[in-house]
């Protein structure tokens, strides 16, 4: 491998195609060989590949988007950066549907409907089969839809797929009521099936009494539906990404004017810098070194932005290895670095979200006003701050007044404090009051 450090033009020669019946390369010097080296009619068919590619995304950035998710849909996470790609162009990608999606992601006006060949689980027979029933018109119900399908091609773990994963949403808006159910509602179908095949038919049926022969079909139990955290698992599992709602979405309006912290898709432009960072734990691979054989682990983050790969190295490990559990919402600190093409986040510390706490300081207008107050409180926050490079994690929040003319003042992080016990003592004995909250309220943490 040979760097190139310099260049200097030497005059126009001509070029030629590589139809040269020996070695193409070039010699350099030293026994050094140039290889793979292009030539104009290479540069200029990569020139006008790149311009027409521009040319569509700029002009036809929904079919674009489309074509690229369509020909990725056998691969989560190149689909997930699409969708990813697509939402920051302003185009929302569709959950799938049973009475909407096609073999493949298609444009539905400025959106872009999820296509069946993305659903894990799903076989292309499977999906033929239930596109070739829908020419018939929409599937109506679970029981319908049970009717409509050659269940020996469409087996219960395709219906079962389809349901957890929302695509059965507009039969039903009960997921958990369709699981319990679908054993129920295939016997039924498979019986009107072989019915149907032996020549019997309902007395209703044979006087043309459609609705009253979809009254025959089970009901379906009456139960509790799944947890929003549950039916987010299974999207995430089978889609690769969340379709009722990203985990974090209720915690932003709560967590971004207290924290700040940046998001994951604009960590590329903190290198060198120490952040913080809201998401969610998707992955973890615990290693050991080769000189200590110490624990070590890389993490991978989510947020609603995007995805970042995280280092926690040995000394980090053994403070917050209890913490690293799938799918947990946490607050992560750490430095950004670029590693060639990579950017990743080497992590200081972390905390589950719903532990975070804040330093609540009661002031009056006259103490808020007051010069010795200000300083007093500026000099006990500052000896709480911990050490300059590290900063306080723990936010202090000012409330002004009482009832409803109270007004909440953040402080700069320069006065967040690093051990809150110690700090609310310390405000206490300068008499302040104060105490502590969490950030995340228990009811909407849960």
């Amino acid at each position: 491998m040979v760097k190139i450090i310099r260049r200097k033009f030497i005059g126009h020669a001509p070029t030629y195609d590589i139809g040269l019946s020996q070695d193409h390369n070039f010699l350099l010097g030293q026994g050094l060989i140039a290889a793979n080296c292009f030539n104009k009619s290479h540069s200029t068919a990569y020139a006008y590949v790149t311009y027409q590619t521009a040319y569509l995304k700029a002009n036809y950035p929904v079919e674009y988007m489309t074509a690229l998710l369509s020909a990725s849909s056998g691969n989560k996470d190149k689909v997930r950066k699409y969708r990813e790609n697509a939402e920051r162009m302003g185009i929302l990608v569709l959950p799938p549907d049973i009475n909407e999606s096609d073999l493949d992601f298609k444009p539905v006006g400025q959106g872009i409907r999820f296509g069946l060949s993305a659903v894990q689980n799903l076989g292309e027979n499977a999906i033929n089969a239930i596109l070739a029933a829908r020419k018939a018109g929409p599937f109506l119900s679970l029981s319908d839809l049970c009717s409509q399908l050659d269940l020996r091609v469409v087996n219960r773990r395709a219906l079962e797929t389809l349901i957890t994963c929302g695509g059965l949403d507009s039969l039903h808006d009960n997921r958990q009521a369709m699981l319990k159910g679908l054993d129920l509602m295939m016997d039924w179908a498979q019986l009107k099936a072989k019915e149907k095949a032996s020549g019997q038919t309902n007395l209703f049926e044979s006087l043309g009494d459609t609705a009253a022969a979809f009254d025959e079909a089970p009901v379906l139990p009456k139960v509790a539906d799944l947890t929003l955290e549950e039916k987010l698992r299974q999207e995430k599992e089978l889609l690769g990404f969340y379709v009722s709602e990203h985990p974090l979405e209720k915690l932003r309006s709560t967590i971004s004017p207290i924290l700040s912290p940046i998001s994951l898709t604009a960590i590329a432009n903190h290198i060198n810098k120490k952040v913080s960072a809201v998401a969610i734990l998707t992955d973890m691979r615990k290693i050991f070194t080769k000189a200590n054989n110490e624990p070590m682990a890389f993490i991978q983050l989510e947020d609603i932005s995007g995805q970042v790969e995280g280092i926690v190295f040995p000394r980090t490990y053994q403070k917050v290895e209890q913490l690293l559990q799938l799918d947990s919402r946490v607050i992560v600190w750490g430095k950004v670095q670029q590693k060639e093409d990579r950017t990743q986040l080497i992590v200081d510390d972390l905390e589950p979200i719903e532990e975070v706490r804040m330093l609540m300081i009661r002031l009056s207008p006259s103490e808020l006003h007051h010069t010795q107050s200000q300083q007093r409180l500026k000099q006990i926050l500052s000896q709480q701050a911990g050490d300059k490079k590290k900063r306080g994690r723990i936010p202090v929040i000012v409330i002004v007044g009482r009832g409803g003319d109270r007004t909440f003042i953040r402080l700069g992080q320069d006065y967040w404090v690093e051990d809150d016990h110690q700090a609310l003592l310390a405000l206490r004995q300068g008499g302040f009051h104060v105490y502590r909250e969490n950030l995340i309220p228990q009811a909407q943490a849960s």
